[in-house]
């Protein structure tokens, strides 16, 4: 089935949007494990993250049981709630947006779309989070918090009552959800629903949901009946540049060995925040070699499952011809588009090939005024 194919058969036509907010427009999972590490902490307990999975989603009491629940803690889920709201409060301010909602916020409300926004945190809770957003309660012809209808996701009740005050049918509402309580919710209100998991590696557990896609940057609108996105450029999504650099590390010895594409490795330590804000996939840009110079460059973010990676990986390929090995040269890279998310592949030919594809975008799209710009920038030539 050609992409084209795909996308026609995928069309069902909705009238507005009904987003989530934690994990969908908001990048709150980091504050959140922020929070409790200091909670935690002060029971002699500590949060490493496995429990994750547990309170995405959830309701902040039914969130909080299963954190009082599972690390036995010698306090009610009232009081447990009690202690941690506060320490939330203090933190709402520093909760970035999510690559691709502002872009997507804007481009719904320029074209008209009915938005709503519907959350199971309590209301007070949601207009604290989007007041340090410019633009967006605006944006939101409707706003439900989970302590205004009787039950949260799962139930459809908050998706149904966002239709009711949308005056729109559920089947003509389209669902934007990060969380399975999320997606079990649109489903159960009959709604189209597109999953974005905020948990990596977890995309094979939202079947019941119309579409999953691994971000924001990878919405088509069009697929839904709705205006699409006009600012993609020769196969590429122009972003506000973002920087990362280091001395090249050894890899995991299949870039040249295995793919017989020599990529210069960056080591994550330090960067574990700036890998939490942008989402795997293919990115692309200009990178500066101390010694050598400015060379355009592609990179994945990610954990490539062809390979299977454990860990979040940063893999840039510099498309030049080097002779000889660069280990331990400092290496600045500004990433300014966006290719493609991360995807597997059925052998490793197809994947070899569609690096190789990713390698000829980039090349051609950094040959633009709108990228060639950025291989000035002073970054690329400090150390």
């Amino acid at each position: 089935m050609t992409e084209k194919m795909a996308a026609t058969s995928l069309t069902k036509f909705v009238r507005c949007v009904i987003l989530d907010l934690d994990g969908t427009l908001l990048n709150t999972d980091g504050i959140v494990g922020n929070v409790l590490k200091v909670l935690l902490s002060r029971y002699g307990k500590q949060w490493d993250g496995r429990e994750t999975h547990k309170i995405v989603g959830k309701t902040p009491f039914e969130a909080a049981a299963a954190v009082v629940e599972d690390y036995q803690l010698p306090c009610s889920t009232i009081e447990f709630v009690s202690q941690i709201s506060p320490l939330f409060s203090d933190q709402w301010c520093n909760i970035k947006a999510l690559p691709g909602a502002n872009r997507l916020l804007k481009h719904l409300k320029n074209h008209g779309v009915p938005m709503a926004l519907a959350s199971n945190s309590p209301r007070e809770s949601i207009e604290a989070k989007i007041s340090y957003h410019d633009g967006w309660k605006s944006s939101f012809s409707v706003i439900i918090g989970g302590d205004e209808v009787r039950t949260g996701k799962p139930s459809p009740d908050m998706f149904l009552e966002a239709a009711k005050r949308l005056s729109m049918e559920p089947s003509s509402c389209l669902v934007i959800e990060d969380s399975l309580p999320g997606v079990t919710a649109g489903k159960a209100a009959e709604m189209q629903v597109v999953a974005v998991p905020s948990l990596p590696k977890h995309s094979h557990l939202y079947t019941a949901a119309d579409e999953v896609i691994n971000s924001l940057l990878d919405l088509r609108l069009e697929k839904w009946g709705l205006p699409p996105f006009e600012d993609w450029v020769d196969g590429t999504l122009p972003l506000d540049p973002w920087y990362i650099g280091g001395p090249v590390i050894k890899g995991f010895g299949r870039g040249s060995k295995v793919l017989g594409i020599p990529t210069a490795n960056l080591s994550t330590k330090g960067y574990s925040d700036l890998l939490a804000e942008h989402p795997s996939g293919v990115y692309f840009g200009w990178a500066g070699l101390s010694s050598r110079g400015v060379f355009k460059m592609v990179m994945s973010i990610g954990w490539n499952p062809y390979f299977d990676n454990k860990e979040k990986t940063i893999e840039p390929w510099l498309l030049h011809k080097f002779d000889e090995d660069f280990y331990g040269e400092e290496l600045r890279l500004v990433i300014v588009g966006y290719i493609r998310s991360e995807a597997n592949f059925p052998s490793l030919e197809s994947l070899i090939a569609k690096i190789h594809e990713d390698g000829e975008i980039a090349e051609k799209a950094l040959e633009l005024p709108l990228y060639s710009s950025y291989k000035n920038d002073p970054y690329l030539r400090s150390s």
